[in-house]
C-alpha cells in the first residue's frame, strides 16, 4: 500500500493493507484503512482503565483483561469532574491483569486541584498541535511541562491563554463531536489516514476493528477534530450535476470520486529519507518503538516486522 510505505519506515512488512475512499468533512479527510488483524489485543476502552493519579503527573493504568496483551495507546488521556485531568507522553505494552505506573504524564488542567479516580472517566487522545511536544517530553518527569504548549493552542483558538485543554475539550465538545457524526466508521476498518486541508495531519493503525472503534472518537473528534475545527472553510453551495439520465449521474460521480481518491493521494508527504525508528520496550514477541524523521514523528508497535499498532503524526 503505497501511502503506508510512504509513512512507516523500511523494512516493515505491509502487505495485505488497502486503504478506502476517501470522506470529508469540512477540513477533515479521513481515508479508511483495512489489513491483517492481530487477535488477543485488549481494547483500550474495555479492557484498560485509569486505576488512580498516585501525584500529579503520576498515573496508574490497569489491563483489567484476564489474558491478552494491552497497547496503551499513544498519548490518551483521562477526563474527570473536579480532578486534574492527566494525558501520557507515551505508549506501552501491559500484561494481563497488570498495573503500571506512569510517572512521566502531563498535567492538562492548570491550577485545577483533585486526583483522577477509577470511576466515571472517558478518555481523548491529544489534539495533533501538541502531539510532537509531548513525544518529546517523555521522560521528563514535570507535571506541568505541556501547559505553554497548551496556552499557546488555547489562544490559536481564541480563548484565554492559560494551561487548561478542558477548553477545547469539553467547552467545545459539542462542535468537536460533530466530526464523530459527519464521517463513517466502515465495517472491518481498522486505520485510517487523516488530512487538514490539504496537508497530512496523522496515520492511526490498530489491532483490529474492535480496538479502532473504541478509538474512533477520540482520534476524530480530538486528536484531529480541533485542527480541523480551527481550519474549517466557508461553506461552499454545491453545485448540481448536469446528468440527463441515471447512467450519466452514475458516470460523473464516478469522475468526481477518481478525481477526489488522486487530489488526497497528492498530500501525502514525499517519501522521508531520514526516518528513524527506536525501540523503546518489549513484551514477548510485540516490539514498541518511536518513529522520528523530517516532519514526522509518533511510535509504532511491531511484531516479527508486522506493524500492529501505530501512531504517527505530522510533527510541524
Amino acid at each position: 500500500m503505497t501511502a503506508l510505505e510512504t509513512l512507516l519506515p523500511a523494512p516493515l512488512d505491509l502487505r495485505g493493507y488497502r486503504a478506502g475512499a476517501p470522506q470529508r468533512a469540512g477540513a477533515l479527510t479521513m481515508v479508511p484503512i483495512w489489513g491483517p488483524e492481530r487477535p488477543g489485543i485488549v481494547p483500550p476502552r474495555s479492557g484498560l482503565k485509569l486505576e488512580r493519579v498516585v501525584g500529579y503527573g503520576q498515573v496508574e493504568l490497569l489491563n483489567g483483561a484476564r489474558e491478552g496483551v494491552a497497547i496503551v495507546p499513544l498519548h490518551i488521556g483521562y477526563i474527570q469532574d473536579a480532578a486534574q485531568n492527566h494525558a501520557l507522553c507515551s505508549a506501552a505494552l501491559m500484561g494481563a491483569g497488570q498495573t503500571r505506573r506512569f510517572d512521566d504524564a502531563c498535567c492538562v488542567q492548570a491550577s485545577q486541584g483533585g486526583y483522577l479516580e477509577g470511576r466515571d472517566q472517558w478518555f481523548f487522545v491529544l489534539p495533533v498541535e501538541l502531539r510532537a511536544k509531548a513525544l518529546e517530553l517523555r521522560g521528563h518527569h514535570d507535571y506541568a511541562k505541556l501547559w505553554p504548549d497548551i496556552s499557546e493552542l488555547n489562544a490559536a483558538c481564541g480563548l484565554p491563554s492559560r494551561g487548561h485543554l478542558e477548553q477545547i475539550l469539553s467547552r467545545k465538545r459539542a462542535t468537536l463531536t460533530q466530526f464523530q457524526g459527519r464521517l463513517e466508521l466502515l465495517p472491518g476498518q481498522l486505520g485510517a489516514l487523516f488530512f487538514v486541508g490539504d496537508r497530512f495531519a496523522g496515520l492511526e493503525l490498530a489491532p483490529g476493528p474492535v480496538y479502532f472503534a473504541e478509538m474512533w472518537m477520540a482520534l476524530v473528534c480530538f486528536a484531529y477534530g480541533v485542527a480541523a475545527w480551527r481550519a474549517e472553510p466557508e461553506r461552499a453551495h454545491a453545485e448540481p450535476y448536469e446528468a440527463g439520465s441515471l447512467a450519466e449521474l452514475r458516470a460523473e460521480l464516478a469522475l468526481d470520486r477518481a478525481a477526489r481518491q488522486a487530489e488526497v493521494a497528492s498530500w501525502l508527504p514525499a517519501p522521508a529519507g531520514d526516518v528513524r525508528m527506536v525501540e523503546e520496550e518489549r513484551y514477548l514477541d510485540l516490539r514498541l518503538s518511536t518513529v522520528t524523521g523530517d516532519g514526522l514523528a509518533g511510535q509504532v508497535v511491531t511484531e516479527h516486522g508486522r506493524p500492529v499498532y501505530a501512531s504517527l503524526f505530522a510533527s510541524r
